[in-house]
């Protein structure tokens, strides 16, 4: 019974130290203002093979666990430069930062929330 427990445990925890192998953590600078902008920033930064996304207004540091067999650092900032906010890897153009509302628009620093 020992034996079997021991096995049975053996095998369920291979599968979790092998995941564990393939996830990054790591952080960028990215343009923002308000709530509206983390929301936002969060949502684009969840492209396929993404885990975790968390945007800090007060820092504007984005933070992300993905798998890099799945995706990289271009592929989650180009699609948070294609929602309007620029990274310092990634910027936006001027066409896709017009259309964010205007309380999210950074570079005029006129946000009152």
């Amino acid at each position: 019974m020992k034996n079997l427990i021991l096995i049975i445990t053996l095998l369920f925890s291979v599968p979790v130290i092998a995941q564990d192998k393939d996830i990054v953590t790591k952080t960028f600078k990215v343009d923002g203002n308000c709530g509206m902008c983390k929301k936002r920033i969060e949502e684009a930064a969840f492209v396929k093979g993404v885990k975790r996304a968390e945007w800090n207004k007060g820092t504007h540091v984005l933070t992300v666990t993905y798998k890099p067999s799945k995706t990289n650092d271009e592929n989650i900032l180009k699609s948070v430069a294609h929602a309007g906010h620029s990274s310092e890897l990634v910027k936006t153009t001027d066409a896709e930062y017009k259309k964010l509302p205007e309380c999210c628009q950074y570079k005029t620093n006129t946000c009152e929330h």
